[in-house]
């Protein structure tokens, strides 16, 4: 899908140096995959505390299911 977006050059220029990437696109496409990840894992950790833990579940019991 094309898109036309005015980025900051500079924001650009440092997105290419840390990441390595020798296209904008590949750098604006590593940056957005990496933005999603950090906030899927801080729903994941907004989790912690909240969710409760059955004593009697038995996980080595539940791999060997077929």
């Amino acid at each position: 899908m094309a898109t036309n977006l005015s980025l900051d050059p500079k924001l650009i220029e440092r997105a290419l140096e840390v990441s390595g990437e020798r296209t904008k696109k590949a750098a604006v496409t590593l940056a957005l995959e990496e933005f999603i990840a950090r906030r899927r894992q801080r729903a994941i950790i907004d989790l912690m505390g909240k969710l409760e833990w059955d004593p009697s579940f038995d996980y080595k019991k539940e791999r060997s299911r077929k």
